[in-house]
């Protein structure tokens, strides 16, 4: 029987530790290189992904160490994307998780130097989750990996980011580049421990679909509050992808259109999650996981009625 998840309130707190301590910092590094690390690895994000990790593998009774590494990297990783995102050349955003971005801080250079270190390290822990496959296994892991997060998938996604304004403002694009930005992360958070652990083939072709649905799901919810909230509300510079013409579904199809292909999406995993718990019962975690995106499905919604009830009592006016 898969061992039961041992996880309780203090979790996330734990994994933002082990965030900020798995990065080890050498004596005689550079003032300057070791501030803008310390204040990355002191500014952790929620831990949803290192959480859904051990959950999974937890399921497939993947270990717990090799689980924890692939938790971290994939938070490394994760953070080094949003460094090189919120850059001058790229989003050009001043702001992240509520403090400054790495780059107005420390610099350019050093927040180039940063994410490279982070990226440098997460291989290192990945591949110590890895090592213990068999060779083929292990082949087909590295390989799932490189693909999600090199030309094919997570680097891609951003390129045809910053071509955006060359490109057709529809749905398939904004899409597209969601599937390597956002989708790329999500999946390998949810099937990385499940090949680990031996799942069987049908369970990764679902796990993988969930991963789709939710993913462009969750790009839905952040591209909606990007047109519908402020700074404060979501942590951010707000408004940076009108500013700066960049992909957001909620501009290329209408606030409405967004709303109904979120629902959409909602469904269509619903349906794939339901499949899937008949064969692993032991994800069931993730229907909570679910229902914290319908409260965020909800909150945007209520705030895309009141701008609706807003517009048309200005056209009365």
């Amino acid at each position: 029987m898969p061992r039961e998840p041992q996880f309780d309130d203090n979790n996330a707190a734990s994994l933002q530790e082990s965030f900020r301590a798995s990065l080890p910092l050498p004596s005689l590094l550079d003032p300057g290189f070791e501030d803008a690390l310390r204040h990355v690895l002191s500014n952790p994000g929620s831990m949803v992904r290192p959480k859904m990790v051990h959950r999974v593998g937890s399921a497939y009774n993947l270990d717990t160490e090799s689980a924890h590494n692939i938790a971290i990297a994939l938070e490394y990783f994760h953070t080094a994307s949003l460094i090189f995102d919120d850059m001058p050349c790229m989003d050009n955003a001043v702001e992240r998780r509520g403090a400054p971005c790495v780059h107005v801080e420390f610099g350019e250079a050093t927040a180039i130097l940063t994410a490279l270190a982070l990226i440098n390290r997460a291989y290192a822990l990945m591949w110590r989750a890895v090592a213990a496959c068999p060779q083929d296994g292990k082949n087909h892991v590295m390989t799932y990996i490189e693909e999600r997060l090199g030309v094919a998938g997570l680097l891609n996604g951003q390129s045809l980011d910053l071509h955006y304004s060359m490109l057709p403002h529809t749905r398939e694009t904004t899409e597209r580049i969601a599937r390597g930005k956002t989708v790329s992360l999500i999946r390998l958070t949810l099937v990385v421990p499940a090949m680990l652990g031996g799942a069987p083939a049908r369970e990764i072709q679902l796990l993988e679909r969930i991963a789709v649905c939710w993913g462009l799901g969750y790009q839905t919810i952040d591209d909606l509050k990007d047109v519908l909230q402020s700074a404060n509300e979501t942590g951010k510079t707000a408004a940076r992808d009108e500013l700066l013409d960049r992909p957001n579904i909620a501009s290329a199809i209408g606030i409405c259109g967004a709303v109904e292909r979120l629902e959409r999406l909602m469904r269509i995993g619903d349906l794939t999650l339901h499949r899937l718990l008949i064969h692993r019962p032991a994800l069931s975690f993730l229907s909570k996981l679910r229902s914290d995106l319908e409260g965020e499905l909800r909150q945007v919604t209520d705030s895309a009625c009141e701008m609706a009830e807003e517009a048309v009592a200005r056209e009365r006016a």
